[in-house]
Order: C-alpha cells, then structure tokens, then sequence
C-alpha cells in the first residue's frame, strides 16, 4: 500500500453523516465540585463517581493520544471541578507533550487557580475558562452557596499573570439574582482585561427543574448591555465554529470597549457549526452535550483493545451524531447525567 504525499489532503477521521468534523475534545477530569450552584446541583451535592470508575493518568493520556491522531487539534480539560484532580499539573504536561501538539485550555470555577496558575502555564495549558456568574458577594453565595468569591478573583489574577491568555469568564444570568448585572460584569471584565461571555443556563442541572421561561435569554443580556454599549456584531465568517457570538463593545460615554460574547445553547443554537465531542470522567465518549447515548471507551480500554479499536468507537460515535440538540422539540428528553457529571 503506498502512502500518501505530504501533499495529499487526509480526510477527516471524525466526521458525522452531516459533514461535520469533530476537532475539539473535551475531557472532564472528575464529576466533583466544590460549589453547590443551583442551576447545576443540589445543596447536598450527588453521588460521585467511585475511585475505580474513573479513567486513570494513563488511560486518559492514551484516549486523547487517539483523539489526536484522528485530527483533535483542541483538548480542553473540564468537570465538575478539573481542579480536584489529584497530579493535574503532569497530566496537563503529558498531554501537551503529544505529537501533534493540541491546543490545551481548562474550565474551572476559579478556585484553586491562584495556587495553580503558574505551575499549569508552565506544564503547557495554553489559556483556561473561569465560571464567575456575579461580582456581589451575597448574590455569589446565592447562587453557589459558598462565600468562595475573594478566591475566583485571585484565580483570575494569578491565570492572567501566568499567561493563561485569553483569560475567558463565563457568567450564567439567574432570574431574579444577577440577571441586572450584565453591563457591570462587562466594564469590570474590560477594565481587567478578561473576555466576558454570557451563557444561556441550559437543561443540565441535576434536579431536572430548569423552565425555559425562567431563562435568561441572550436576546435578554444583548438588550441589557445595549442600554450601556453600543454592540457591533463580528459575524458569522470570523464565528467559525466558536459557541460564542461575539460583540465589539463600546461603552457609551465611556472609554471602555473590547469584545464580548454569548452563547444562546437554547435560543440561538449553533449545532450546525459543532465541532465538540466529550469524554466523560468515566471513560464515556458523548458526541453531543445533550446525548443520551453514550460510546463505552473504558470498556474496550480495560477489555485490552489496542489503538485501532478504540479510534473505531470515536469515528463510529461521531458518525451517529444527530443533526441537533433537539430542545425545541416535543419530545425532547433531558440527559440523565448532568452538567457536573458530563463535562462541558
């Protein structure tokens, strides 16, 4: 069999029967949180997965190694809370020592990040998401039902000091708690240099008790922020596939301006554009966030697989995701697992 000329395109290996191609894993490193947020878990937390169910160092490194060779060029580690994981840093290290190298970001709530910031950037994590829904400290506790706010913002301080950049916070807006705090969120994140993106709150939270009419709607922030902003639209073409549209901001009769996004999952879907397949802390490969079909990875890599197998069950999950999320539709099915438990 001859090969190929350096020259010759390589089909995409993960691509779906729509024509799209997955190039961004998700990896959630563990279903545990150190918050109790309300659109995500209840005040007691869940049952969390036993030690033995989870992937270990190895066989994480491994699937992503996998990942990699099928065209994954972004691997972003995510939870419940990435953190928690016990040897994150050499996890980080190992992974950013693959050939190809893939891109590396983390989400995190922000806690812990002042302690591990510079170790991280130095293992190779390219830039990290923090969660941060409000600057008020009672509507912070609120929410997340810990007075955990003074330790976001030092996580947030020390990533863009360790080159973490950029820097992205992701804020939810709560009905009735912080959904006023929009324009103030944005000035704060221009004045500090972070990328600000709004997310709709989605039907992912644990107790199955999300309302659309309860919502936050991206319609909502846009017209919020446009009482303190003038917003240009960056477009489609320069969107790509990022979940996030993006705004130039410019603040009226003020000197702040930069960009800032929002990511309407509900309202303003982009599966079209998808480019996401997640793996579970648990070794559960998920084509989409709101699946309820899952691909056992962990099983073929504990039942002695080898590389080839295991690049068979990514290429045939992907070849089975469905056009969209289908929340819109009647019979429309929240996923069993939430949020905290899948990995964002």
């Amino acid at each position: 069999m001859t090969s190929a000329s350096p020259s010759t395109p390589v089909p995409p290996a993960l691509v779906d029967r729509h024509g799209r191609v997955a190039t961004d894993l998700r990896v959630s490193l563990t279903d545990r949180c150190n918050l109790r947020c309300t659109y995500c878990m209840p005040p007691e937390g869940l049952d969390w997965l036993p030690g033995p169910e989870l992937l270990t160092d190895d066989e994480l490194v491994r699937l992503v190694r996998v990942a990699v060779g099928l065209g994954v060029t972004d691997v972003r580690f995510t939870g419940g809370e990435p953190l928690l994981r016990r040897g994150l840093v050499g996890l980080v290290e190992r992974v950013a020592a693959l050939e190809p190298r893939p891109r590396l970001s983390l989400t995190t709530n922000g806690i812990g990040l002042a302690r591990l910031a510079a170790p991280l950037a130095a293992a190779g994590l390219d830039r990290v998401n923090v969660s941060l829904d409000t600057l008020d400290r009672l509507a912070f506790t609120r929410i997340t039902r810990r007075d955990r706010l003074d330790d976001v913002l030092a996580g947030l301080a020390a990533a863009q000091e360790a080159g973490l950049a950029p820097v992205k916070v992701n804020a939810v807006l709560v009905r009735g708690v912080n959904d006023d705090e929009a324009p103030d969120l944005l000035r704060w994140a221009l004045r500090h240099g972070y990328e600000l993106r709004f997310i709709e709150q989605m039907p992912l939270d644990a107790q199955h008790g999300w309302r659309r009419e309860e919502m936050v709607t991206a319609d909502e922030v846009l017209t919020s922020l446009g009482r303190a902003f003038d917003l240009v639209a960056e477009g489609a073409a320069a969107r790509g596939s990022a979940p996030a549209e993006r705004w130039w901001a410019q603040e009226r009769g003020g000197a702040l301006r930069g960009p800032v996004g929002v990511i309407g999952s509900v309202t303003r879907p982009f599966c079209g554009t998808c480019d996401r397949v997640r793996l579970t802390a648990d070794g559960q490969l998920r084509n989409c966030l709101f699946a309820r079909e899952e691909s056992d990875l962990r099983a073929g890599l504990r039942g002695g697989e080898d590389d080839a197998a295991l690049a068979a069950r990514f290429v045939a999950s992907l070849a089975a995701k469905r056009a969209g999320h289908g929340i819109d539709d009647p019979g429309f099915l929240q996923p069993v697992r939430p949020m905290s438990a899948i990995g964002g």
